[in-house]
Parts: C-alpha cells; sequence; structure tokens
C-alpha cells in the first residue's frame, strides 16, 4: 500500500522511518516471527533509515491470561531476540508499551496524538470494523477499545519527538504480517482527518506450522513452532 510514495520520497532525498511491532505472546520468538524482522532489517540497510519497535506487551495483558508482569517480561525476552538480527544501534528505537505509555506526564509518547486518533474513531467503528476488535463484557474493555489507536500511533513521526526532533509529516513504512493490516486500513482511514500522511505497508505471509502450510507456526503450539531457544536435538524431535 503507497510503495511507491515512499520510493519516490527516497529518490528526492526526502525522509522516512520504518516501524514494525512484536507482540510478546511467549517466552521466546519462533522462526516464523523472524520474517518480518529480517525483512525490516534488510530495509534499513537498503535505505538507511529510522526504525521504531513496538512491543505490545499491554496488548497481551489485556486479551491473554497473564499479568503485567509476565507480559513485561516477555517483552523484554523477546527484545534480545529482535536486538539480535543485528538492527542498526544508531537508527533503532525498541519500546515497551508499558514502559513508553507508562509516564505520559513526560510527554515521551505522543498522549495528543493517541487522543486524537480515539476521536476519529467512533466506539462502533473501534469495536467491530475489519475484525480489528472483538470485546465481550470485560472490566478492561475501555483499555481494549483503545488499543488499535496505540497501536496506530507510532505511524506519526510526531510520537517520537526525540527521534524527529519534532518534526512531524514524515512518511512511515510497516513492514508486517498480514493479520495486522486491519489495524492499519484504520490508521489510514483516519490519519487525513488528524492532518497526517497515511503510512505505506508491506505485508508478508504467514510462515507454514510443522504439521503443514494449512496452518501457521504459533507460540501458543510448541509443537508448530521451531522456538529460537530449542537445542539442535528439540528441533530434530519436532521435525
Amino acid at each position: 500500500r503507497d510503495m511507491d510514495q515512499v520510493l519516490d520520497a527516497y529518490e528526492n532525498k526526502k525522509p522516512f522511518y520504518l516501524y514494525t511491532g512484536r507482540g510478546p505472546s511467549s517466552q521466546a520468538m519462533h522462526v516464523g516471527h523472524l520474517i518480518p524482522f529480517m525483512f525490516t532489517k534488510w530495509l534499513q540497510e537498503v535505505f538507511d533509515v529510522p526504525l521504531v519497535i513496538q512491543l505490545t506487551d499491554d496488548e497481551k495483558y489485556l486479551w491473554k491470561d497473564m499479568t503485567i508482569e509476565k507480559a513485561y517480561e516477555y517483552a523484554r525476552e523477546n527484545a534480545k531476540d529482535i536486538i539480535a538480527c543485528g538492527f542498526d544501534v544508531n537508527k533503532t528505537f525498541i519500546f515497551s508499551d508499558l514502559d513508553y505509555l507508562g509516564d505520559w506526564a513526560t510527554d515521551s509518547f505522543s498522549a495528543f496524538t493517541v487522543t486524537k486518533e480515539q476521536n476519529s474513531t467512533c466506539f462502533s467503528s473501534a469495536l467491530i470494523k475489519d475484525g480489528i476488535v472483538v470485546v465481550t463484557s470485560s472490566h478492561v474493555w475501555k483499555s481494549k477499545i483503545s488499543f488499535p489507536a496505540i497501536q496506530a500511533a507510532p505511524s506519526f513521526s510526531s510520537s517520537f519527538p526525540q527521534i524527529f526532533n519534532g518534526k512531524e509529516n514524515i512518511q512511515c513504512l510497516i513492514p508486517c504480517a498480514i493479520d495486522q493490516d486491519p489495524y492499519f486500513r484504520m490508521t489510514r482511514d483516519v490519519a487525513p482527518r488528524i492532518g497526517q500522511p497515511k503510512p505505506a505497508l508491506l505485508h508478508s505471509v504467514f510462515f507454514p506450522a510443522l504439521q503443514g502450510a494449512q496452518t501457521k507456526m504459533s507460540a501458543s503450539d510448541p509443537n508448530s513452532s521451531i522456538f529460537l531457544t530449542d537445542t539442535p536435538k528439540q528441533i530434530k524431535t519436532k521435525v
């Protein structure tokens, strides 16, 4: 989506940046999780641009049966796997939502951007649009409704004043797995209404499970996946 705009910007020496993420639902990532990060690393090397990586530990706390402490621990462990991919340390910012959004008083994460996004997305749209969020009766339903805006906010350079020196309207390119597209279709719908450029996207398909191409590797099913912490013996047994 709009990759031509990113290429035009690069040819005209205009800045853009990369944004991707990970929902830390397990102690270690598996090889399927590496696909977007390997591709993102290649893009960073080719274009020599900044990269922001969002760890949505807040989302996992809201949707999975885990404590905040466990979600944060998974985020830290997954960050180690991501760092091991070899991103440019001078141009890469990896952040945990629980960390980065935890102190809005510092305005390190643009609460203003998130609030504008939330105000521009009607309740019914956030609830059911394109299957982004499905919420049952819950004491955290308000947080669940707000989450699409949290994932959308890094698409806008105003969310990272410390990286872009307060510059807004810098184009964003998002390499991600296809299941994340509903979030960013919403983001692209909202962006013009808040005076921001639409993020461009590049999608990857799912990595097949060990059981066959009909399903994908899943962190919740250890027998479907090869984890980055598996030993050679464990990998041989699984295969």
